[in-house]
């Protein structure tokens, strides 16, 4: 009981005190403050960069609540209206995923300029694994918000003539001025594309709007005064940016990736099957001389034989005479 109590009494809590730079195992160091709303914004945005392959750069100009709210709406109205995909054909090749209907999941989200300058480059000029290899530190200390990625991505900032010209920071980077919003695709969709576009970017004939009849809602005031504060830049599909003229080609595309797919298909294997005929005729040709030159020496084998034994005969009959 004695030793109990002077474990426990006054002076033994500060032989278990930990030391004033213990960071929990569960919280590594960062160079930001985790609790920050920077630091969140940053995690947000570096995780939105990471796994959606097609997103739509927007600048917008003092939108109300009330004009964002109308944008939503006829934006989710407007995907609502685009058929599902198909399910996969009985003969599909095994471990395809089943097709998923995207228009539930596609977002549009006003962002912090600066902080998504910063998260692209840490997407793209920070590879934590190489940083852990470096250091020496495990992986759990080379997250986004550690101090390695906080010095390669000052370094990069620092030194703008390094950044390889056709990097994805180095193009869209021009883009990514004033107030902004991204429109967030879960995957790549030309028919959902195509569908935002005639909403937010409307321009026909490839893009028209709805009619009226169609969807009245469209022609409101607040939806008409929200959608001229809108103004698409670019686009960044497959960690490739885009023009405002490459979305309306990835849009545009008639019977959405899977048309696409099988055309690459076709074209694969009418060059597969020309070169299979080429290399055929070629063979055969080659197999033709070959064989013809065989022929021809034969004959004149034959023939050298058969002069020589005439000889050979006519020497007998003379010493015979």
């Amino acid at each position: 009981m004695s030793a109990r109590r002077s474990a426990s009494g006054p002076g033994a809590s500060s032989a278990f005190q930990l030391p004033s730079d213990y960071v929990p195992p569960t919280q590594p160091p960062s160079a930001r403050s985790p609790d920050a709303r920077k630091s969140q914004l940053l995690r947000t945005y570096t995780s939105t960069l990471r796994s959606t392959p097609l997103l739509l750069v927007f600048q917008h100009s003092n939108l109300t609540a009330v004009e964002w709210s109308a944008i939503r709406r006829e934006l989710g109205l407007a995907l609502a209206k685009v058929p599902p995909p198909p399910p996969l054909p009985a003969d599909a090749a095994p471990g395809l995923p089943p097709p998923v209907d995207i228009a539930s999941s596609v977002r549009l989200q006003v962002i912090r300029t600066g902080m998504f300058k910063v998260a692209l480059r840490v997407v793209e000029f920070f590879d934590s694994g190489a940083a852990a290899a470096t250091t020496g530190l495990p992986d759990v200390y080379t997250h986004d918000l550690s101090e390695a990625a906080y010095e390669a991505t000052s370094k990069m900032a620092l030194q703008r003539i390094n950044i390889p010209e056709m990097s994805t920071f180095k193009q869209l980077g021009p883009l990514l001025v004033g107030p902004l919003a991204i429109l967030k695709f879960p995957a790549i969709s030309p028919a959902h594309l195509s569908a935002a576009l005639s909403i937010l970017a409307p321009s026909p004939p490839e893009f028209p709007p709805p009619t009226r009849r169609v969807n009245p809602g469209y022609y409101e005031a607040v939806f008409q005064n929200a959608v001229k504060k809108l103004l698409l830049v670019g686009g960044r599909i497959e960690s490739k940016v885009f023009d405002v003229d490459g979305v309306k080609w990835v849009g545009g595309i008639d019977g959405g990736l899977d048309v696409l797919r099988a055309q690459l298909v076709a074209l694969l294997q009418s060059a597969g099957i020309g070169l299979t005929n080429t290399l055929e005729g070629a063979g055969k040709s080659l197999w033709l001389t070959v064989e013809s030159r065989r022929s021809v020496l034969e004959e004149e084998e034959k023939a050298a034989k058969g002069n020589q034994e005439k000889g050979v005969e006519a020497g007998e009959a003379s010493s015979e005479s």
